[in-house]
């Protein structure tokens, strides 16, 4: 297989060896995006069976003054944050510090959110952690309603800095529905770090570090930074087609189909704001593939097997997980694949995943010994663009496994794969992958050659999507299913 001429290959900030067939898919697809407009820089680590197979940095970690990204670059995680709280506070269930079936109210005996019918129910940390709380976003709505009548912060903007002011204003807000009978991502992981914090007697970023972060040695995943000089600037593409632009210090970007995400990318450097256990972190892709390497191996030094099972398989079972997409479930850390077909992607049923609004994705294959992290600081094109699909597809073709996709799904994009066949001389299933394994072409160069008029409308998708008619996946989703 062969993705490109070794001498057409672009310039990048790690450069790796150019002959495996790996990298130069890899290097092709994201200097693609990034010549393209859609990403400004990006750091991608893939490691297999416990090995790292592939280190590639590209762009640039601050556009306006040449600073390109590096190995030490650090990104906002944002809700990647979410599965390292998460095993945070499952280390704790294992000592016997917290219990995931007693009602939360033992540790936040204020936090009594009700029901439309003023009902108060019982609430535990399962519910939390499987996004079964009946809890919810403001930016899943398209006026960022009822939470922010209530003054509710999101954990990423900085208009509320006191992490139990923050959870008394949600107290006020009427739950979705009955906790455990449906499924809404939401700011559960929030009142987690607060449920941690009153447990241990100690702030959440001490608790992560000492069952977390310290015993992996991921030094550069924190809730604060005081020096930036290694932090990559954030920055938003505002939708499809338009050139990214630095985030300003209070900031709005639109989730399509749903509402206004209000950033505030200084968050990260003020010492008053609390530390959000569903999207205040920082880290480098170096830290985090620690993490997924510690959880795909069965958990070892942080987890037992037992608790790596309920983070990473599927725990909500009968309700959709509309933040995932079809063909997924979700545990107490990731989003899971149930059927690849479903879900539309070359990965194996039991992967999972998860990633973050500045424009980061990760997933761990346990059955292909695969983790791949993909940190990019565009939002929102490094999370629900073609790029992380892009990446995917690109790891599992030149590895050799196998595509899962159904001969119908392949049929949906007909005129796709003859308009691509025709322009570029090659022919791609619809999941961008070529069946006949001689060339891999970013989607972006489909998107751009279809928007000129030829054949179908190119695709994105918040999960591994390869169909052309997938982009606008929020109008067709409620992520609280």
């Amino acid at each position: 297989m062969q993705c490109r001429e070794k001498d057409d290959r672009p310039e990048s900030n790690i450069v790796p060896d150019l002959s495996d067939e790996l990298a130069i898919c890899v290097s092709q697809v994201v200097n693609n995006a990034i010549k393209d407009g859609n990403i400004v820089g990006a750091n991608i680590i893939v490691a297999q069976h416990g090995n790292v197979i592939l280190r590639y940095a590209s762009g640039y970690a601050d556009r306006e003054t040449g600073r390109v990204v590096t190995e030490k670059t650090m990104f906002r995680l944002a809700s990647m944050t979410k599965p390292i709280v998460s095993a945070a506070a499952l280390a704790l269930v294992e000592q016997g510090i917290l219990h995931l079936d007693k009602p939360i109210v033992k540790w936040l005996p204020y936090f009594t959110p009700r029901l439309n019918d003023g009902e108060a129910p019982v609430i535990t940390l399962r519910h939390l952690l499987t996004h079964t709380s009946g809890l919810s976003y403001g930016f899943l709505s398209n006026d960022n309603e009822p939470y922010r009548k209530y003054g509710v912060s999101d954990g990423i903007d900085e208009t509320v800095l006191s992490l139990e002011d923050n959870l008394r204003r949600l107290v006020s807000v009427p739950l979705q529905f009955k906790p455990g009978t449906s499924w809404c991502y939401s700011l559960a992981t929030d009142v987690v770090g607060a449920i941690m914090e009153s447990a241990c007697g100690k702030p959440l970023p001490e608790i992560v570090e000492q069952y977390v972060t310290g015993p992996l040695g991921m030094a550069d995943t924190k809730f604060f930074v005081k020096d930036t000089s290694r932090l990559a600037k954030a920055y938003a593409d505002d939708g499809e087609g338009r050139v990214p632009r630095p985030m300003g210090i209070a900031d709005t970007v639109m989730l399509p189909g749903c509402g206004p995400i209000r950033y505030a990318p200084g968050r990260i450097t003020n010492p008053q704001a609390y530390p959000s256990g569903g999207a205040g972190m920082v880290g480098t892709a170096e830290d985090y593939i620690k993490f997924l390497e510690a959880i795909r191996k069965g958990g070892a030094p942080i987890l037992s097997k037992e608790s790596v099972r309920l983070l990473t398989e599927d725990m909500v079972q009968g309700f959709d997980v509309a933040a995932a997409g079809p063909g997924f479930g979700f545990g107490m850390g990731f989003a899971v694949v149930r059927n690849s077909v479903q879900a539309n992607t070359p990965r194996y049923p039991g992967s999972f995943e998860w990633g973050g609004v500045y424009g980061t994705k990760m997933f761990v294959d346990p059955e292909a010994g695969l983790s791949v992290v993909m940190l990019t600081n565009t939002a929102l094109h490094g999370l629900i663009g073609p790029f992380p699909a892009n990446i995917t597809r690109a790891v599992y073709d030149t590895l050799g496994l196998e595509n899962r996709l159904s001969p119908a799904n392949t049929a949906k994009t007909t005129n796709l794969l003859t308009f691509t066949q025709t322009s570029l001389g090659l022919f791609h299933n619809n999941d961008g992958v070529e069946s006949s394994k001689t060339a891999l072409t970013s989607l972006a160069l489909v998107k751009r050659e279809c928007t000129e008029g030829n054949a179908t409308k190119a695709t994105t998708g918040s999960h591994e999507s390869g169909d052309a008619e997938d982009y606008e996946h929020c109008n067709r989703r409620n992520y609280c299913s």
